[in-house]
């Protein structure tokens, strides 16, 4: 490591000060800047430790959608009887993210700000039409992820909490790295009065985007039989050690299936 000035603010407002600095990066969980960091990838002047704004913390349901705060872990997400009666799939892909330690470390707000190409709250947050509410705006996440780890957040803007609507059937399977557990291909689907969306994580060259072969097809019939014939284009795939374009192509139509029965 190396020398920088830390700060942990206890307010929202002092949080947003302390950003001002433009050499200054949010601390949310650390799960990947903390990593970035040690390897010199990252060298920011000042961290600002997020862990004791108590604004940002928080989970309920306010009429037909949950808002889960910025700050809130996946292991709290996991947990939640509110999360379990009003989205089950959501509370299931927490529990899926990486292992104990990150899932007790890492937040829903630190997540969809990296906005990792494998992560798997993007897909959730794109399939369940999500809004993502920060101090200065409400951003629909379908306008939110615009590229490999970039966002539509601004410079000193802070996620403050996610507002995802609550569908009539949802449910997320994922293809897991064995050694990492990040998504080699996780397929989220949801359905709700206005139609079908499914979501893709961990395939797309430019991160998290929808199927919308899938939602056309199971927007006529939601059932896995509706699956059937219907493919992914492997251009546009990412091919790597773990797994090459056709082969997730391949992955997102199991996962769909999967997905589709269990929800």
């Amino acid at each position: 490591m190396y020398a920088f000035e830390y700060r942990r603010p206890e307010t929202l407002s002092a949080a947003v000060g302390d950003l001002a600095n433009p050499d200054a990066k949010v601390l949310a969980g650390g799960m990947t800047l903390l990593p970035t960091m040690k390897q010199r990838l990252a060298s920011p002047a000042a961290l600002i430790d997020l862990k004791n704004v108590h604004e940002l913390a928080g989970i309920a349901r306010e009429g037909d959608d949950l808002v889960i705060g910025a700050m809130a872990r996946h292991a709290d997400v996991a947990g939640s009887n509110v999360v379990q009666a009003a989205i089950p799939a959501l509370a299931s892909l927490a529990g899926l993210i990486g292992d104990a330690h990150v899932r007790n470390m890492g937040t829903i707000g630190g997540s969809l700000a990296n906005n990792d190409p494998s992560a798997d709250y993007p897909a959730a947050a794109l399939a369940l039409g999500a809004t993502i509410v920060t101090n200065k705006r409400r951003i629909p996440a379908q306008d939110f992820f615009t590229g490999l780890f970039e966002t539509a957040l601004e410079a000193g803007e802070l996620i403050t909490q996610v507002s995802f609507p609550i569908p009539q059937r949802a449910a997320y399977m994922k293809f897991r790295n064995p050694a990492s557990r990040y998504a080699l291909v996780g397929v989220f689907v949801a359905k709700t009065a206005g139609g079908v969306r499914v979501a893709v994580t961990g395939a797309g060259s430019s991160g998290v985007f929808r199927a919308e072969e899938f939602e056309a097809a199971l927007s006529a019939n939601f059932s896995p039989a509706a699956l059937e014939g219907v493919s992914m284009d492997a251009s546009g795939l990412n091919s790597d050690m773990h797994a090459d374009a056709d082969y997730r192509a391949h992955l997102i139509g199991v996962m769909a299936k999967r997905a589709v029965a269990a929800a």
